[in-house]
Formats: C-alpha cells, structure tokens, sequence
C-alpha cells in the first residue's frame, strides 16, 4: 500500500481506504447504554495516587529513549536530546464543556508548570481526548513551553490559534510531510479515523499517525485509527520501531473501522513489524466506548508472545530493548 498524502473531496479530508463513520443514527443506537451505563463500567474506587517527581527529569535518559505515560493518549517522550509532548490533555473532562461529559478516571500526575523544558507538541487531531482547549490555553503560558514548536496536521493550526499559539511556532504537515526538530525527524503519516469537535465539521481538518525518528531510536504513535493494510508499509519504510504506541481503548465492532481494539492492535503491531516494544495507549483514564475500563488492557495482556510496555501513569521509564514493562496498577 503506497503513502500518499490525504486527498480532499471538497472541504472534507478523505481516509486512506473506504471507511464507515457512524452518525445520528448510531448516537440514537448506543447513546442510552453509554450514557446509563458509564458507572458500571468505571472504576469503583478512585484509582492513583499517581505523581511524577519532576526532580526525574534533571538527568537525561540512560538508554536515550524514556516516556512518560499520562495515561489515555498524553506522553512526554524524551529521546535523541529532545523532549515530545504528545496529544497533552489535562482537562478534567474529553468533552466541549468541563461540566458533562467523559470526566478523569484520576488527576494529571504532574501539574502542567512542573513540566521539564519541551521542544515539540505533537498534536495528531481535534477530538477532545486529544485536543483538551484548556489545556492548550495553559501551555502557551508556562515557561518550559515557551520555546516549543507546535507540529499537528492541516486545519488543526486554526484551533490552536483560537486557543493561544502563536501561527508562527505551529507547523502543519499533511501525510508523508516531516518536520526536523533537533536530530529527529517528525513525520506525518495516515491513519484510518476523522476529526472533527462537532457533528457538523466532521473530516474537515486532517488526523494522523507520526513517525519519531532519530540516529539511534524509532518510534511509532498510532494516535487513534482503525486498523488498515497500509501499517505494512510503514514498518517496512519508517521501521524498525523501538517503541510503538497503540491504541487499545475505546471500541467496539460499530465503530471498528476507526478504532482498532485491542485484538486489532495485536495484528497492527505485527503489520508494523512486530519489532520493539508495544505500547498500549487510549486506555485508563476516559470512559469512551460500552466496555469496562480494564477490558482493553486485561484482553492485551493475555496475549502470548507479545513484548509489551505498559508503565505506572507518570512514572518516566527507560525504554530498554526486549524489556518488558508489565505494570498491574489497574488490577
């Protein structure tokens, strides 16, 4: 399956292959079972504490590649010198207003300002959970952000400049476009999903999947996409891949085309390659989808032969060739 860069059918960006996004109609279908049924699926109890000693951050890391997960979709990868904060979403809740909607399974595990000094905030598309406006709004005020280039995709640079970033410290790139920061290249590619922060602008700015790729390290986040037979392609012209972050939360076999699951991360990874690690993301901290929170992760984690990476929330970790990380906090 060859790269290419998103096409447009009039104002609208198109997926790499055909793709079924459900509407009003499916929201009529679903909307009582998860709107009724969001505590049974939550955690019981609160879960945490989680805290991220920011003193962590002083000495570089040893193996030169660290990520800290903030759970869902938020990271802060360090590798090749350079710091990526990815898909950042502080808000108390994935949803246009802080008083209803998907709200936090558990508090950010580092206050925004107690963030080391950032070089890139990646931002893969406009849904909420990805896209927090509040956060966004802090960040362009703190000063360990103050001299971080902002790269997302097409048409998402307008929200941010809504929200405070200067147009002149955003760049966006469409599928197969890169940008350098440092010695890592960083390179949009498709992904099988939409956009959209309403149901009346759905597909009108682009989403994505990056590519992080430095002298001495790889890496691939998936940001949210349905499986799609081009992850071949990218392992075999980006990989291999150190570390790669997929998308495990969040489906179900309505929507399967734009949110893989956890099965569908399993046979994405190996599409990928198979190498490296596997980190699984989109899981852990929003109620977005019909099944219990700790399904996605209990399914991934029976799986046999799969090196899997799945850290504490906040704790920076190493990033070590063929070591596991199996963290049980959500037991």
């Amino acid at each position: 399956m060859p790269l290419m860069p998103a096409r447009n059918d009039g104002n609208r960006f198109v997926n790499p292959v055909p793709t079924k996004v459900g509407g009003l109609s499916l929201m009529f279908k679903i909307g009582p079972r998860f709107f009724f049924g969001a505590r049974a699926r939550s955690p019981r109890a609160p879960l945490g504490p989680f805290y991220t000693d920011p003193r962590d951050y002083a000495a570089r890391p040893a193996s030169g590649l660290r990520i800290t997960w903030f759970g869902h979709a938020s990271s802060l990868v360090e590798m090749e010198g350079i710091r990526v904060l990815i898909d950042p979403v502080w808000d108390e809740r994935a949803a246009p207003t802080q008083w209803a909607g998907p709200k936090r399974f558990f508090p950010p595990p580092l206050a925004l300002e107690d963030l080391p000094p950032i070089d890139v905030i990646l931002i893969s598309h406009d849904h909420y959970d990805h896209l927090g406006a509040g956060t966004i709004q802090r960040l362009v005020q703190i000063e360990s952000t103050r001299d971080a280039r902002w790269v997302t995709t097409l048409g998402v640079g307008k929200i941010l400049s809504g929200f405070g970033v200067s147009a002149d410290r955003c760049c966006e790139l469409n599928w197969t476009e890169s940008v350098k920061v440092g010695s890592v290249a960083v390179t949009a590619l498709p992904a099988r999903h939409f956009s959209g922060r309403g149901l009346f602008n759905r597909f009108e700015t682009l989403w994505a999947s990056f590519a992080l790729l430095g002298p001495n390290h790889r890496v691939y986040y998936g940001a949210d996409s349905g499986e799609w037979n081009g992850f071949r392609d990218i392992g075999e012209r980006f990989g291999p891949f150190d570390l790669t972050m997929l998308e495990i939360g969040a489906s179900n076999p309505l929507w399967a085309d734009v949110h893989m699951g956890p099965e569908g991360a399993v046979r994405s990874f190996r599409a990928l390659g198979g190498h490296g690690l596997l980190m699984p993301i989109h899981w852990g901290l929003f109620d977005l989808a019909l099944h219990h929170w700790r399904q996605p992760i209990e399914s991934i984690s029976q799986v046999d032969g799969l090196k899997l990476w799945s850290p504490r929330p906040g704790v920076p970790s190493e990033v070590v060739p063929d070591e596991e990380i199996r963290s049980d906090w959500w037991r």
